[in-house]
């Protein structure tokens, strides 16, 4: 990189923040040009196992070729309802690889990469990405829900959207985290050039209205997930 004698003569506090700012310069460029449209259903398939609970890949596999068949404008792959709390880093990549090469180019593949950590996060968000998904589907973490106010989950969020080689959906799942991604860090997160939309599994119609009004100006795609509010959500854009 151009810029690498230039860092090595500043301090390490001014060091830390050019990178973040070239990252994400780097982020923007990339995003700018070629910024995903989410618009349209993405089914959060779920993982068939074996009796002995294994991945079921032929089973995935039989259940790819009716999935492609409906136009769907793409899937959800480790997210809840594909029980990625259960599997090893190892299935979950090889899940999204094999749903990747199984689906027609034009499908999206959103990932699940979240985990507790940030740096694990990271990690696993860059494998995906490698594996040929689209998008980062990024769950908050939760473990430590008393400590996940907005500043922990800004940072959080921001760290692993600097690193993505591909564009980041936040996902708050309250019924399974204990935890709702608040209001303002989606609206400050909403401003980062990495950061797509938000999958919101609350429920809550006055949320999602408030959220989609207070960042409708930053480009950012919100996504019900859940049938059951699926038209409400519609109808608040």
């Amino acid at each position: 990189m151009q810029c690498v004698r230039v860092w090595r003569s500043v301090s390490p506090v001014c060091r830390a923040a050019h990178s973040t700012l070239w990252r994400r310069a780097q982020s923007h460029k990339a995003t700018a040009t070629s910024r995903l449209d989410l618009s349209g259903i993405y089914p959060p398939i779920a993982t068939p196992f074996t009796a002995k609970e294994d991945v079921d890949y032929q089973r995935l596999e039989d259940n790819l070729q009716k999935y492609a068949k409906i136009p769907f404008k793409g899937l959800v792959v480790q997210g809840s309802n594909g029980e990625y709390p259960y599997l090893t880093e190892e299935e979950r990549v090889e899940v999204v690889r094999r749903v990747r090469r199984s689906l027609p180019a034009e499908k999206l593949v959103m990932a699940g990469s979240g985990c507790e950590s940030t740096r694990a996060t990271v990690q696993l968000t860059e494998k995906m990405a490698a594996a040929g998904a689209d998008a980062a589907l990024v769950v908050t973490p939760c473990f430590y829900k008393g400590k996940m106010d907005s500043r922990a989950l800004i940072q959080h969020f921001t760290k692993v959207a600097d690193s993505s080689p591909v564009p980041v959906v936040l996902y708050s799942v309250p019924a399974n985290t204990g935890l709702e991604l608040p209001v303002d860090a989606v609206v400050h997160l909403s401003q980062h050039p990495n950061i797509l939309g938000l999958k919101d599994s609350g429920g809550d119609i006055t949320r999602i209205g408030l959220i989609v009004h207070k960042t409708q100006s930053q480009d950012f795609q919100v996504l019900a997930g859940s049938a059951g509010f699926l038209m409400a959500a519609y109808c608040v854009g």
